[in-house]
């Protein structure tokens, strides 16, 4: 049978949600988990990969199993009394076997939250800036996101992707957070989307210079990526359940 695991994780400590072997993932740590409670390896299938330092407050993955020695409520219990605290397990449920935890996402929600006071219990969990920035001049540029569109631009350099294109359906600022939600996102792109709207947010960049940097699809033409510590992957939706 097919599981699907809906799961949150604070990735301050973590290199990034994927196994990589130049340091300690969220992947590798629940994989182990999984097979300590299961006997067994237990390869899971995130949604997507998020970079290091970067957070999820609803990150899901599937596995495979024959069959479970516990219930769907018991594993979860176990499990998140063996991950370390920065990792949590919302719940874990059977699943159509078609249903893949990456392909089948209809789309994903971003957040980046920002703060202009110095805050050292948050300081892993929120972006601080400097006071001043427009929203009304970021918001309408942040419009000029929306609908299909190739955003190279918005892309880390050398990433192997077969396209640029993505359909952002809703791009906003309110109250010091920036959410963005799309049917797929570029390696690095909603943390240079921020960065990009900081220049307009400063007056360093007109409207129409943003426009440019989109149909440039030239990512050395776009703002600095922000810090990773405000990235929140916040939602998923699927086509069976919400």
């Amino acid at each position: 049978m097919r599981y699907f695991v809906d799961f949150a994780y604070n990735g301050s400590a973590y290199h990034g949600s994927q196994r990589q072997p130049n340091g300690i993932t969220v992947q590798e740590v629940m994989e182990e988990a999984f097979a300590t409670i299961l006997r067994k390896p237990v390869a899971l299938t995130f949604a997507g990969r998020t970079d290091a330092g970067v957070h999820a407050e609803h990150m899901f993955a599937h596995f495979d199993v024959d069959e479970l020695p516990v219930t769907d409520e018991g594993l979860q219990e176990r499990l998140n009394s063996l991950l370390p605290a920065m990792i949590a397990i919302h719940r874990i449920f059977p699943v159509p076997d078609d249903l893949h935890a990456r392909f089948s996402a209809l789309s994903r929600t971003y957040e980046y939250r920002i703060t202009t006071e110095k805050d050292p219990f948050r300081q892993d969990l929120v972006t601080r800036v400097a006071s001043g920035l427009n929203f009304e001049a970021m918001n309408k540029a942040a419009q000029l996101l929306l609908g299909t569109q190739d955003f190279a631009s918005f892309c880390k350099v050398h990433t192997d992707v077969k396209t640029t294109i993505c359909t952002v359906s809703y791009a906003e600022w309110k109250d010091n957070v920036f959410t963005i939600t799309a049917d797929r996102f570029l390696r690095n792109m909603v943390r240079a989307v921020v960065g990009t709207l900081f220049e307009v947010g400063r007056a360093r960049m007109s409207l129409e210079e943003f426009q440019g940097v989109i149909a440039n699809k030239n990512r050395c033409s776009a703002g600095q990526s922000v810090l990773a510590a405000g990235l929140y992957l916040t939602k998923i939706e699927y086509p069976t359940f919400a």
